[in-house]
């Protein structure tokens, strides 16, 4: 489209950011906007047409009265005083007339832009009285005086403003806005009706999505498709379930039968004599025994585990004595409440997965984590040599060995990032690997905590 490319291009883009992004404010926009337009059109016609026509009328009604007068006193005799026509225009006319000396009549008044009175009461007063005169309709909020220049005599006529002009106008304000709100609040409590199931459902999905229970009162509610779509959810979740516990309890007796066969290879090694054949034996069965437990894990990543609290300070201490232990000097800090709520064993595994993969191949690393409102970060650096960028997407592959074995050391498995990942993602986050400042690696785990 041509606007897309023009100077009007960045209109579409405000809307996007000051849209609301929620189902219900939009909801609420949706409902209202064409409640505003259509009221500001009705406001628009009642003040253009029908208050106008009012206003009209009532002037052309005072016109003629003062034209009355006037005739009056033109065609029959007065008195000097001109008593009778100041009663009849009191009591007959409800004008309030009096009778000045010949003079000049005043200088105009300036009236407000939006003041429809003056100019409908003036063009009356032109076509029926067609005699100088002169309009005063702002300084009085209660009346309007008019003077008409006469031989002999200036005539000064107050009338009262709601003769001449439609001054009941509020109430249909008072509808206009009174009807609007209704409508508004009725709107409201129904939409709240409707999207709560919506909210509900949102929020069993991204429960699920990051591993924790779906509510206990969540079921299908609302509208026929957020039934069917809540329905779909809940079946799908079933079978996923399923599916994980079948996996689970398959892969527990695929390890149970594995462990007995490594216990019998290890008591046989047991009944034999010492020898570098039977040394390097034992090394092949514990090497096969945390390969074992390496390709378990992955497969099961303990999904049944229970979210629960987990210290974020306690587990980096538990870091630092482990990086002690082995020589190497790691640096931890924890911004924010240390108190997160995750799946425990399975985030530790995740950072240590890390913090091991960093401390085998440099000398200094640095952990350190924010927690700020819903989302915790973790960050993972160090001064060893680091992935290239174009490989760093392709280490999270399981059993993928790089030639510098940067995400496997010597008889690994090779699973130590997939794992890393695959729980980061199962919490709804993620790692993101890019250079660290001090020169190595820095590997970034986001999740909401």
């Amino acid at each position: 489209m041509p606007w897309r490319r023009g100077p009007l291009r960045p209109i579409p883009r405000f809307f996007a950011r000051s849209m609301p992004k929620g189902i219900f404010p939009r909801s609420l926009i949706i409902i209202i906007a064409p409640m505003v337009l259509l009221q500001s059109v009705l406001a628009f016609v009642f003040m253009e047409r029908h208050w106008q026509m009012v206003t009209q009328r009532l002037s052309a009604a005072v016109v003629r009265d003062v034209a009355s007068i006037i005739d009056m006193i033109e065609t029959f005799p007065q008195d000097a005083r001109m008593s009778q026509v100041i009663r009849i225009a009191d009591q007959d006319m409800d004008l309030d007339l009096t009778v000045l000396p010949p003079s000049a009549l005043p200088a105009p008044v300036r009236s407000p832009i939006f003041d429809i009175l003056n100019g409908i009461l003036g063009s009356e007063m032109a076509d029926e009285v067609k005699r100088p005169f002169w309009l005063d309709t702002t300084s009085n909020p209660n009346s309007v005086e008019i003077r008409v220049q006469i031989p002999d005599h200036v005539l000064k006529i107050v009338a009262k403003r709601k003769s001449v002009y439609a001054s009941k106008t509020y109430i249909f304000w008072i509808w206009m806005v009174g009807t609007s709100l209704v409508l508004i609040v009725i709107a409201i409590l129904f939409l709240r009706n409707q999207i709560r199931p919506i909210q509900a459902l949102a929020e069993a999905a991204d429960n699920f999505g990051r591993g924790q229970q779906t509510p206990a009162d969540f079921r299908p509610a609302g509208a026929s498709e957020v039934r069917r779509a809540s329905l779909a959810f809940i079946q799908m979740r079933d079978r996923i379930e399923r599916q994980i516990e079948q996996r689970t309890q398959m892969l527990n007796g695929v390890s149970h039968d594995l462990r007995t066969i490594l216990t019998r290879f290890r008591l046989q090694l047991e009944f034999m004599d010492e020898s570098e054949d039977k040394r390097e034996l034992q090394r092949d069965v514990e090497e096969m025994q945390r390969m074992l437990e390496g390709y378990l894990a992955f497969a099961k990543d303990e999904q049944g585990e229970d979210v629960g609290e987990l210290d974020l300070e306690q587990m980096m201490q538990r870091l630092q004595s482990d990086a002690d232990r082995k020589g190497k000097s790691v640096e931890t800090d924890v911004d924010g409440d240390p108190l997160i709520t995750v799946r425990p064993d399975s985030f530790t595994r995740l950072v240590t997965n890390l913090v091991a993969n960093a401390v085998r191949h440099a000398n200094r690393i640095s952990v350190r984590a924010r927690h700020e409102g819903r989302w915790l970060t973790v960050a993972v650096e160090d001064d060893g040599p680091g992935i290239p960028a174009e490989k760093r997407d392709e280490v999270f592959k399981p059993f993928v060995r790089l030639d510098t074995a940067r995400n496997i050391d010597a008889g690994g498995t090779g699973l130590g990032l997939s794992i890393a990942r695959d729980i980061a993602r199962s919490h709804g986050g993620d790692i993101l690997l890019s250079d660290s400042s001090m020169g190595g690696l820095r590997a970034l785990v986001r999740i909401p905590a």
